[in-house]
């Protein structure tokens, strides 16, 4: 049996006299939130205190270990219905990917195809996310693709798009890496996340390589994420590796050197709601992942500002980068871009998009963008009642011919839980 809502909620003021009458009828009343999310999680316990800051009721919460156990969810008409994280809940995690071990790495193409079935499973309501969009957010082939055909600058890659070359080991990449003449480049699982699976990979003279990585190979073969980074200095090693991950499907990126803050390597999350950029943190590293959790660390956003300023560019042309970005999924109310400045601040490109970017505790909005004083589930929060929740298209704008899911070589035949 599926969840179904039991109470009609409305919505909220419209910001202006420019919308329709039927607009300000629909938004007469406060809305009403429903979550899928696991409970526990920090995640949506910031989303709810954010909800009953703004004088709402609490979310309705469902529970990722129910929607995949029930093959779905039922909504109310007017409920807004955000779908957040499933991640770090060891039962949830084996229900999506069926390892035992939540620091396993093996499993992404099984929790793809499995995760996309049950946010499809999602019906009636008002969602704040996509389904279509979080298949492609998803998978790092499709998203690049997608950003490209639309102009936003990103790193180079073979594996872009639906014509993206396939990549079935540690020989595919080293055969690419010569044909496209990239000595450093990013191998990352496509269906990954958190950094999980990532390996830096450089060659040097002599055909020497070494990449860096916080994933561990165990003697029987089976991969672990670590919270340390480690270099692997031999090509027995890297090849080791990535043959290891390449089941569950890789996507290639040129290496791209980044700007650097008090001697670290520096790039930035922007987080755009409803089309609009409203918080942005730097991240640095000695490494050259940045992510907080392997020891990446919140550095300067006024510095990196000034920075840019000085190099003559301009602030506000990087965050509208991040827009362009963010307009590539316009049925999605919210998402995070890494945004990847080059040497000297005066270019950057986009690295990826996040549908689940937004975990950013304590941090406020950017001044001018209309969410000062607001963290980020309170911005998206603010956005729903002005009536700039995400719009689901009448003709989507991901493009045809891109891959379906799970379609990377790995067994992704599993029915939904």
């Amino acid at each position: 049996m599926r969840h179904t809502a039991v109470e009609t909620p409305a919505a909220a003021e419209p910001r202006d006299s420019t919308e329709s009458p039927a607009a300000a009828e629909t938004l007469a009343v406060p809305p009403r939130f429903a979550v899928v999310g696991n409970p526990e999680n920090r995640r949506v316990g910031l989303f709810t205190t954010a909800v009953r800051a703004a004088g709402l009721p609490a979310p309705r919460v469902l529970a990722w270990r129910d929607v995949l156990r029930e093959g779905g969810a039922v909504f109310a008409p007017e409920e807004y219905v955000r779908v957040d994280s499933p991640g770090e809940n060891p039962e949830v995690d084996r229900l999506l990917r069926g390892a035992g071990e939540p620091t396993r790495v093996e499993g992404t193409a099984r929790w793809y195809a499995r995760f996309t079935a049950a946010v499809r499973g999602l019906s009636g309501g008002l969602p704040l996310d996509d389904p279509e969009e979080l298949a492609v957010l998803f998978d790092k082939r499709r998203c690049h693709g997608v950003l490209r055909a639309a102009g936003v600058p990103v790193p180079e890659s073979p594996t872009s798009g639906p014509d993206g070359a396939p990549v079935r080991g540690w020989a595919d990449v080293r055969e690419l890496m010569r044909e496209r003449r990239m000595p450093r480049l990013f191998v990352k699982l496509a269906h990954g996340s958190s950094a999980s699976g990532v390996l830096a990979v450089e060659s040097a003279s002599g055909g020497r390589i070494r990449a860096t990585t916080s994933a561990e190979l165990a003697p029987d073969g089976r991969l672990f994420n670590s919270l340390r980074v480690r270099r692997h200095t031999t090509e027995r090693e890297v090849a080791a590796l990535v043959d290891a991950l390449a089941p569950d499907g890789l996507h290639l990126e040129r290496w791209l050197p980044k700007a650097g803050q008090r001697g670290r390597a520096a790039d930035l999350r922007v987080v755009v709601v409803a089309g609009r950029a409203t918080h942005a943190v730097v991240r640095t590293s000695r490494h050259p992942m940045t992510n907080l959790h392997l020891g990446g660390a919140r550095g300067d956003l006024a510095a990196a500002r000034a920075a840019v300023e000085a190099a003559g560019a301009d602030w506000g042309e990087a965050l509208a980068l991040c827009e362009r970005a963010a307009a590539c999924f316009p049925g999605t109310l919210c998402v995070g871009v890494d945004l990847l400045p080059a040497l000297g601040w005066r270019r950057f490109t986009v690295g990826e998009v996040n549908a689940f970017g937004d975990l950013l505790p304590g941090l406020t909005g950017l001044p001018g963008s209309g969410a000062e004083g607001l963290d980020t589930y309170g911005a998206q929060i603010a956005a729903v009642l002005r009536g700039e929740r995400g719009e689901r298209p009448r003709r989507h704008p991901l493009g045809p011919g891109v891959p379906a899911p799970g379609d990377n070589g790995a067994e992704d035949a599993d029915a939904p839980v």
